[in-house]
């Protein structure tokens, strides 16, 4: 939909978190005079004659034009109360109106500091570069003034890939794991929103892919498929997402030499084994972006001697079989579980001959690490699961783990 088309629509923002407040602050430059509805379970403070607030926010959906949504609110609930409203988000009015080059990165893990690091590689080179989505500012942050010559590196989740009917001009797709599934319930729906991606890509289009992963290789597309190559591992940065950066920086036409530079300056982001420091010995590292095994199973592969590792959070019903046979194989001394997947991981570990420690407390999970982890050896946090059932995010858990390190140090 162009925006021109949005200036005689009624038209309700669904979601007004940061991305929600974002669309209306870029439709409200576009029509400053026009009445603009909101609906959000939360309280909104907005000059607007049209909110709606509590359970029953979406009630009023039918009553409107144009339903733009907000990734993460179920498609399927604000479609029942749809009515003939057209429903839309922010990364479709993007896609469809952006006259600029949209790069969009997706993946199950390693789509954010993928992302960065395009980013970071263009921007050395280009200063018509811009990084949207979780990693950078909302999209519609640059739309109304972005340029032909504009090149914008978009982090794509699952839930703003979902239902869109357009696609950008370069489309990355690193890995493929279950995931959401509390969210989507079978792998097959989850796929299918991240195969958005290339599915509206024309054959002008780039198709950049990761070819380990057959699901992916076997995606069928109107664009030119290139699939990235074997690379190498630096800085903990796993060798995929090296790949796929070069293979995308190569089609600005930069140089290997060029490349090679902005990876060796390019420092990974919070959160993503992140070295904290020593404490009494032990040296503590920070991964809480690893939300699912797999993450957690390349950190163990990276780091050498880890003693103690922190595991668990919220379950979506994924399987830990090859974490705990990471684990296993591993002789990791110490684990320390959080809900609600401790006991799911405990089953598989119970007959080794491992120190467990069950809390819901990251204060009690750091005194237990400090108090039994080896010295010289390392502690963990790598959880293999989201955050949100005892944490507001990963960075909440990750900020918590520093937290309580930094007072145990002064003690």
């Amino acid at each position: 939909m162009k925006l021109q088309n949005l200036k005689n629509k009624k038209i309700i923002i669904v979601g007004f978190g940061r991305e929600g407040k974002n669309t209306y602050k870029t439709l409200k430059k576009l029509f400053p005079l026009k009445s603009i509805a909101l609906a959000d379970k939360k309280e909104i403070k907005a000059d607007e004659r049209e909110i709606y607030t509590g359970k029953d926010y979406l009630n009023n959906l039918k009553d409107y034009d144009v339903i733009i949504k907000t990734p993460g609110i179920p498609f399927n609930e604000v479609k029942k109360n749809a009515g003939l409203a057209k429903i839309t988000s922010q990364t479709e009015l993007f896609l469809e109106n952006c006259s600029g080059k949209v790069i969009g990165v997706t993946a199950t893990k390693g789509k954010s500091t993928t992302s960065t690091l395009i980013y970071k590689i263009l921007k050395d080179s280009f200063k018509n570069v811009k990084l949207v989505g979780n990693m950078g500012k909302p999209c519609l942050s640059y739309l109304l003034t972005a340029k032909p010559k504009d090149i914008f590196v978009f982090e794509m989740s699952c839930h703003q890939l979902d239902h869109i009917s357009k696609s950008p001009n370069i489309a990355v797709f690193i890995n493929i794991y279950p995931e959401h599934l509390d969210y989507y319930k079978t792998f097959s729906k989850y796929f299918n929103a991240k195969k958005n991606i290339t599915k509206f890509q024309d054959r002008n289009d780039l198709f950049i892919y990761n070819p380990e992963f057959k699901e992916i290789e076997n995606i069928k597309t109107k664009a030119h498929k290139i699939p990235f190559r074997e690379s190498f591992s630096k800085n903990n940065i796993h060798k995929d997402i090296i790949a796929a950066a070069i293979a995308v920086s190569k089609m600005f036409g930069l140089t290997e030499k060029e490349i090679k530079k902005s990876i060796d300056e390019f420092k990974t982001l919070d959160s993503r084994i992140e070295f904290l420091g020593n404490f009494d010995g032990i040296n503590f590292y920070n991964d809480s972006l690893a939300t699912i095994p797999e993450a957690t199973i390349f950190a163990l592969n990276e780091l050498k001697n880890v003693n103690t590792l922190i595991l668990g959070g919220l379950d979506r019903g994924i399987k830990f079989n090859k974490l705990t046979e990471e684990i296993k194989n591993k002789k990791i001394k110490n684990i320390i579980l959080f809900p609600n997947t401790d006991k799911k991981i405990y089953k598989d570990l119970k007959n080794e001959n491992i120190n467990f420690f069950f809390t819901d407390s990251m204060k009690e999970a750091v005194l237990f690490a400090k108090k039994n982890t080896k010295k010289g050896s390392i502690c963990l946090l790598s959880p293999a699961a989201p955050s949100y059932n005892l944490f507001k995010d990963y960075k909440d858990r990750a900020n918590q783990f520093k937290k309580y390190l930094k007072n145990e140090k002064k003690k």
